[in-house]
Order: C-alpha cells, then sequence, then structure tokens
C-alpha cells in the first residue's frame, strides 16, 4: 500500500519542519539523500518483491546538452519532481505524466566552464522556501521560483576565474540558511564551504575546509595553506537535535607528494594539513567549527572525506553516524562529539595503510609515496574503494546496502613546481594508471551489511564498478543502476536479483521513489561520463569505449496497470 501523505499544503511551504519530517511522508524525496537522516530509503511498498516483474517504463525525459552524462539525484514535493542536468539546467516535471512544467538554463561563462576537470556536470538541487536552488561551475549559487522557474536570486560565491572551481554538488537546506560546498581539491583554492540567507542570496558564512581556524593553518608548513586544495563537493546532513551540520571534506593539494615517511616535516604541504579529508561538524547559523575528525591525516593518496553519506542509525541507546570514506574504509562516530566509535572496512584491496584502529580511528602502517614510480600498485585506485555515489539504509532490515570498487593503480610521483599564490591550475604531483588488484579482475560489489559493525549478510558481484547511487524500499528491495546501463532490483533480504531493464547508456547518477496520485515511482538518470567513467574504456573495453558520454535521459517506472 502506499502511504497516505502526511502533507496536504502547497510546495511554497517546505520548511524546516516538513524537511525533518522527510522520512514521515515517503511519497515524497525533500533532499538529495531523501532526508537528514540519509537514508536512501523509500517506505512506499505498493512495489514490492512479489510484483517488481511487473514494473515498466512509466515516462521519458530527455533533458539535452548531456555533456558528461547525468549525475543528478531528483527531488520530488507535492507530485512534482524536480533534476538537475549538466550546466546547471534545471526541469520541473509532472511527477506522473513527465509533463514539463518548466526549465531553467543559466547563463554560464562557457570559456571557464570547459576549462574545469569537474565539469559540466551537476549533481543535484535543493528544495525550501519556495525555491529551487542550484550551483554553478562557474561559481554561483541561484534560487529559482519552485512554481515558475524563474530567478529569485543569483549570488556569485567563487571567484572561478581566478581559481577554476566552483559548485557541481546539490546544496542543503537547514533552516533558513542554503548550504553548498566548492569542489576542487586538485586546484590551488582552500575549498570554501558557503553559508547563504535563504531569503535574500546574502552570503551569510564561508568557511574554510583548508585552515580554516588557526589550529588548523598551523598543520600547513611553509604556508602551503595558501594553495590547499581541500573543498567539500558533495552535501552533508544536519542533526536537528544538536543543531549540527556533518560535512565531509576533501583532499589537499597536491594530491600526492614526494615527501615519504618524513611528510611532518618535508615535501610540498608538511603536516597533518587540516581541515582537508575530514568530517567537520559546524553551527550552521554561524558556520563556526564544533568539532572534527580528520579520518586521514596528512592525505598522501586522494582518500577523500568528501563523500556526502551521513548514516543516522540509534543503536542501543547511542546516536551515530555512519560515514564512508574514499579508502575503502567506513567510520562509525558519536553524533553528540564526533568521537570515533567503530571503523572497519568494505573494499577488499587495501594497501595505502595495515588497517585504521577501530577504537581511536589511528592510521597503522602508513604507505606513504616518495619520488619517482612506485614499487607495487597502490590499493584501491584514485577513484576509491567507495565513490560518491551513496548506498541505501534500510530501518526495516537494518542493513546497510553499499557499493564498494575493487582496483588500484600504478603512480609515478613527480616533484612538480612550487605554487605559492591561488590560480587556475591544476596541482596533482603524480602520473597514474588504473589497473587490476592482486586479488583479481577489477570489479565492484554490492554489500548488505550491519552499518554499525560492518557484519556482512550478502554480497553481489559486478564486473564492472557502478557508479550511480543505491535505493532501498520498504517492498524489500534494493535497486542499482549499474554501469552499464541496466537498473537491478535485488531482494533486499536474500539478494536475489528479481528484475532488471537496460536503458540504454550507463549510470551515474540518484535514483529515488515517489508517489504522485495513487502510484508509486522509480525514477533514475541514466546517462554516462565524468572523471571515474572516463577510466572504464581503459580498463573494461566495451560498451564502455563506445558509450557516449554526451547522451542522457530520466527513465521512470511503475507498475503495470
Amino acid at each position: 500500500m502506499l502511504a497516505p501523505s502526511a502533507w496536504a499544503i502547497a510546495p511554497s511551504e517546505i520548511n524546516s519542519a516538513r524537511i525533518e519530517a522527510a522520512e514521515q511522508n515517503p511519497g515524497d524525496w525533500l533532499t538529495y539523500h531523501g532526508g537528514y537522516k540519509s537514508y536512501h530509503y523509500s517506505g512506499l511498498d505498493q512495489i514490492n518483491a512479489s510484483n517488481v516483474k511487473n514494473l515498466e517504463v512509466a515516462w521519458i525525459h530527455m533533458p539535452g546538452r548531456s555533456t558528461r552524462g547525468l549525475q543528478s539525484m531528483p527531488l520530488v514535493a507535492d507530485g512534482v519532481l524536480y533534476y538537475s542536468g549538466s550546466y546547471s539546467r534545471v526541469y520541473a516535471l509532472d511527477g506522473a505524466t513527465g509533463k514539463m512544467i518548466w526549465s531553467h538554463f543559466p547563463v554560464l561563462d562557457e570559456e571557464l566552464v570547459a576549462m574545469q576537470t569537474h565539469s559540466p556536470y551537476n549533481r543535484g538541487v535543493a528544495l525550501g522556501d519556495g525555491k529551487v536552488f542550484v550551483g554553478t561551475v562557474d561559481g554561483h549559487l541561484i534560487a529559482l521560483d519552485m512554481k515558475t522557474g524563474k530567478e529569485v536570486w543569483n549570488t556569485h560565491l567563487v571567484d572561478s576565474k581566478k581559481l577554476t572551481v566552483g559548485f557541481t554538488g546539490a546544496p542543503l537546506v537547514v533552516k533558513d540558511t542554503v548550504i553548498i560546498g566548492s569542489q576542487g581539491g586538485e586546484w590551488t583554492s582552500r575549498g570554501p564551504l558557503f553559508g547563504v540567507d535563504i531569503k535574500t542570496g546574502k552570503k551569510k558564512w564561508e568557511f574554510f575546509t583548508v585552515a580554516g581556524t588557526e589550529e588548523a593553518k598551523a598543520t600547513w608548513g611553509s604556508d602551503s595553506w595558501r594553495t590547499g586544495g581541500g573543498g567539500a563537493w558533495m552535501p552533508g546532513t544536519y542533526d536537528p537535535e544538536t543543531n549540527t551540520v556533518w560535512w565531509g571534506t576533501a583532499n589537499p593539494a597536491p594530491l600526492y607528494d614526494w615527501s615519504g615517511a618524513d611528510w611532518k616535516n618535508s615535501g610540498p604541504r608538511p603536516g597533518t594539513n587540516l581541515y582537508t579529508t575530514s568530517v567537520i561538524a559546524l553551527d550552521p547559523d554561524t558556520g563556526k567549527l564544533k568539532f572534527y575528525h580528520q579520518e586521514l591525516p596528512h592525505d598522501a593518496w586522494d582518500f577523500d572525506s568528501a563523500v556526502g553519506e551521513f548514516v543516522m542509525i540509534d543503536r542501543d541507546g547511542r546516536k551515530l553516524v555512519v560515514h564512508p570514506n574514499k579508502g575503502g574504509f567506513v567510520f562509525v562516530y558519536d553524533r553528540a562529539d564526533g568521537k570515533v566509535q567503530n571503523v572497519w572496512r568494505i573494499a577488499k584491496n587495501i594497501n595505502f595503510v595495515k588497517d585504521i584502529d577501530p577504537k581511536t580511528g589511528e592510521l597503522i602502517g602508513r604507505r606513504d609515496l616518495t619520488l619517482g614510480k612506485a614499487s607495487e600498485p597502490l590499493c584501491p585506485a584514485i577513484a576509491g574503494g567507495v565513490s560518491w555515489n551513496s548506498g541505501a539504509y534500510s530501518p526495516k532490515t537494518g542493513l546497510w546496502y553499499k557499493l564498494a570498487q575493487e582496483w588500484c593503480m600504478d603512480v609515478d610521483v613527480i616533484k612538480t613546481t612550487p605554487i605559492t599564490e591561488p590560480m587556475a591550475q591544476l596541482n596533482i604531483g603524480a602520473n597514474f594508471k588504473l589497473v587490476p588488484p592482486p586479488d583479481g579482475a577489477a570489479r565492484g560489489h554490492l554489500d548488505a551489511r550491519d552499518p554499525v559493525t560492518g557484519a556482512k549478510k550478502w554480497e553481489v558481484n559486478f564486473d564492472e564498478p557502478p557508479l550511480a547511487s543505491v535505493l532501498a524500499t520498504a517492498g524489500n528491495l534494493v535497486f542499482v543502476p549499474d554501469s552499464r546501463g541496466v537498473l537491478r532490483a535485488y531482494n533486499a533480504e536474500t539478494g536475489q536479483e528479481l528484475w532488471s531493464h537496460f536503458n540504454g547508456v550507463g549510470h551515474n547518477g540518484g535514483i529515488i521513489s515517489y508517489s504522485a496520485g495513487d502510484k508509486q515511482y522509480i525514477a533514475v538518470p541514466a546517462g554516462w561520463g565524468g572523471m571515474v567513467a572516463d577510466e572504464f574504456p581503459a580498463l573494461f573495453g566495451e560498451p564502455f569505449t563506445s558509450m557516449p558520454k554526451d547522451a542522457g535521459a530520466l527513465v521512470v517506472f511503475t507498475l503495470k496497470q
């Protein structure tokens, strides 16, 4: 049965109370992660394990100009679906029919967009106060009227001409503030995270993920904080009980350095490099830092913490947050103070450290690189043991369904010319090539695990890592859009495949469920491209060698009549 709608109100009344209660209204999908708990779970069960075989395409929307694919997470409020495409184009569609309500194509600096490495894709929008919010790769945050698509305000937050960084990730609405983080740990910025007034577009605060406090500045030797990279490119979440925003931060620049074991004193960025590759907790009203945990001090491998997934779990009287790191480990924190409660590994091929202490989060047996070609491949590869795509937690099964990636890379560390002032220049510090891991072919797997302990119930293997997000539903289903273009549905208890549909092109975006009228729908963007997808032809061959990177469609499913 479809859950009854808890909100008989107009779209303009999407306020903090409604977003906080998102899980109680599964007909909507109000934030990038579904709600502040970041479950990526739908309480709808009209589509279920017994009838999913009858799922069929309800409608398709073709956004056009889908350069480097569609990476967006659609949102739904009151039967209207909102999503973004490449070049930060935004669409509002009737959720039942796909009929266009409005579209908005922002005017971008095309020359600047073409210069960017993380471009021109956009990963999603936010809703609140009668507006739709979208960031652009040339440094703007735009508010659109939910009913008409007309611009309400347009705030230029980042000087992208100087820094070549902007916004690819979705914003997050918290009370009267819109929060968004910049991309570009490979560039020479300082990774700002912004809080913007929801009504006026005026910047309220700015937090630098590189040397955002005097304490942090002291962790960058030789004034390297000036060009330290950082970023906060995926949306975090909000804990209303403590009025705390949780956000993950990106890697320092250069990504790789030649300091080896003497990284505290030598190399291009001596020190721990706070607050890069960290989980930070901020006051949403002021942007002030409450607490933090640096998951990888002096990240020398580009295994940043900008994965935006913060799953809020209550277990045995404890209030916890579960957060995956690109290095292939999963951190479990106390929501009150960010203290580590457990660390477990989801990727199998890891050699950048021997382990991470599950009680303290301290790294054990670091593998720090020196100048020249590494003697053996680094595992995981730069794309991570997990990527930016989100898993799904089902409160019905108590399991977290998460994708992991098994691949490594040959790496050759090079000594780059020191960069002393922020500028439009990449700062990588190595050449690399993805290769299979020691235990077999490069691949991906979907794990069903206890999110707190990491105990595994079942696993499904894929010939290539799926790059899209996962959806769990109350219908005892888990949906995985794979890289070849097949959307698959699995039994949430057993991992048995129950249904599949070929969408014509690979997936690396989001997937949601919602209701419109009396029907449940599944919506998934199909469209291939982006930084990680660019590595697939050399590693896997066809169909990726021939797969287009300029085609995209939003494909929406429902049950046959």
